[in-house]
């Protein structure tokens, strides 16, 4: 007898189904989703669009700390205690999110195994992947991690096939997450574009021979100033 195959856990459809204390948006491109400093009362599930998360310091300077994309959540800090937000959240391009206030967040998790199960599993992977950050800023090149982000942006190693890395990232953001300057993020844009490791045309398409420069240490070469 043939066991019953699995069906997959859809976070969009469990949540359609969450009754009061849920709201969906649709955000423009660059209209914030919550500021650094506001009220931590909600969640956000984020159902299309990109959305930029950054830091803004007592001195004033901004660091981008996640970019995150369909089936991302944000804003969960308040379910940890947090009061206020930590971080600002800003829709990179037009967006479709969830907004699930904190009472109703808790309530489901309480109510809904699966659903807990998943937001669990989902957060461990967050952790893993902000743990593997902080690695690779602290033991690899500036040229590795800038092929890391562009990889991680291009969904490779995610369920499905690898996606076009949106154009309006621009090397300042990406300077920003690895921790360099512009002018490398241009030199070594334009060294993985001559080597076949990424094209530019409207979008960033970026091919699986850009793993290449992850997998493998190669000492970093001279940076000259170029232009991307």
């Amino acid at each position: 007898m043939k066991r019953a195959a699995r069906t997959s856990f859809s976070p969009t459809t469990f949540l359609e189904g969450v009754n009061g204390g849920k709201t969906v948006g649709a955000y423009q491109k660059d209209q914030p989703v919550f500021i650094q400093d506001d009220p931590a009362d909600a969640v956000f599930y984020i159902k299309q669009g990109k959305v930029k998360l950054t830091v803004v310091s007592e001195q004033g300077k901004e660091a981008v700390v996640a970019l995150l994309g369909p089936a991302d959540f944000c804003g969960e800090g308040c379910l940890a205690g947090q009061t206020v937000r930590m971080a600002t959240a800003v829709a990179m391009t037009d967006c479709t999110i969830v907004r699930i206030e904190k009472g109703a967040m808790v309530q489901a998790l309480h109510d809904r195994i699966e659903f807990s199960e998943k937001f669990m599993a989902y957060l461990l992977a967050r952790n893993v992947r902000v743990e593997e950050d902080l690695v690779d800023q602290l033991f690899n090149s500036s040229e590795k991690r800038l092929a890391r982000v562009l990889l991680l942006l291009a969904n490779f190693g995610k369920e499905g096939r690898p996606e076009p890395v949106l154009a309006n990232i621009s090397q300042e953001t990406l300077a920003e997450m690895i921790g360099t300057t512009r002018s490398r993020v241009s030199f070594f844009m334009n060294k993985f574009r001559k080597l076949g490791f990424i094209d530019y045309n409207g979008h960033l398409n970026i091919h699986s021979s850009l793993l290449n420069v992850v997998l493998y240490d190669k000492p970093e070469i001279k940076i000259e100033r170029e232009q991307f």
